[in-house]
């Protein structure tokens, strides 16, 4: 009566484990279809820097992810409002160096293509926000900045390198990743990308 017991314990506990097993299998082939679906997708993933004045092929961009915050102003921002719009999305800080000199470029680009369905959306990381906006005072940008010490803007873009700044972003009128410049884009360079995605009409 034991033994008999005991096997059919052991039977059930064998069953069990198979249920087990294929319920594991299930929940990995199903997670590896999302995965798959997320990646045919074409979300944004960064893989490599885009070279300084060019542009990533129209049918090789990928959707940028959604974000919102706070601007250094204290009113509440949301990417959607860069909708149908092109978009440089600046990373700085008021304690990066090269970011005194590529900021004010970056004004006297935005003041010039403004009117031509160009947006600029700095986003200031790591740094305190009197700091952030007596530079921006300082250095006379005039476009809108998020604050955003704890670089949540840039881990939104999967992969992208958070630590480096500055770098820069550009969305075409899609909201699609249009280049991803890992370093300071002189005036030129920015002018030279920007002409190739209005040109796109």
């Amino acid at each position: 009566m034991a033994d008999t017991r005991t096997r059919t314990r052991r039977g059930l506990l064998a069953a069990a484990l198979v249920a087990a097993a294929l319920l594991l299998l299930g929940c990995s082939g199903s997670s590896g279809t999302n995965a798959s679906t997320a990646t045919d997708a074409g979300e944004f993933d960064f893989s490599e820097a885009t070279p300084l004045g060019q542009v990533i092929p129209a049918d090789a961009r990928e959707p940028a992810p959604a974000f919102s915050g706070e601007l250094l102003d204290g009113s509440e921002f949301d990417s959607q409002s860069l909708d149908g719009d092109i978009t440089v999305l600046n990373f700085w800080g008021s304690w990066c160096a090269p970011c005194r000199v590529e900021t004010p470029e970056f004004q006297a680009v935005y003041t010039d293509v403004a009117e031509d369905g160009v947006q600029f959306l700095g986003v200031d990381v790591k740094d305190q926000r009197n700091l952030a906006q007596a530079f921006v005072d300082r250095v006379g940008a005039t476009y809108p900045s998020m604050f955003d010490p704890r670089g949540e803007v840039a881990l939104a873009f999967r992969g992208f390198p958070a630590n480096v700044v500055p770098t820069t972003i550009l969305l075409d009128r899609d909201g699609r990743v249009a280049a991803v410049y890992v370093a300071v884009v002189p005036e030129s360079d920015l002018r030279t990308a920007l002409d190739q995605l209005l040109d796109e009409g």
